[in-house]
């Protein structure tokens, strides 16, 4: 997978800055059939880090609870325009992303 399954947007507001991710990801649990009865192997992310100008603000361990393409949201105080967020997660099959976008006024 690559950088293009996460969609991201941090703006800032108020002060506050609202950080919003769009991952697309099957998030399949293992216990799920196929039309042929067969089980569907797991395919989950199990570890999102989150990053503000290189500094861990996040870090959430994942497993199979998390519904297909999860959508995350967080929220940080001290921010400024043009800081950098960058969110990287990694499944179970081995498989990460990562992007980074820079801090907007909403």
């Amino acid at each position: 997978m690559n950088a293009d399954n996460m969609k991201m947007r941090a703006q800032l507001k108020d002060g506050l800055l609202e950080v919003k991710v769009l991952i697309s990801h099957p998030m399949e649990t293992g216990r799920r059939k196929d039309d042929s009865d067969r089980l569907i192997p797991a395919h989950f992310v199990q570890l999102l880090t989150a990053t503000w100008n290189g500094k861990i603000v996040l870090e959430a361990q994942w497993g199979t609870g998390i519904s297909k393409n999860p959508y995350l949201t967080f929220y940080l105080q001290g921010a400024q325009v043009g800081d950098i967020v960058e969110v990287t997660w990694h499944d179970n099959l081995g498989e990460s992303a990562t992007q980074k976008i820079a801090v907007t006024q909403a």
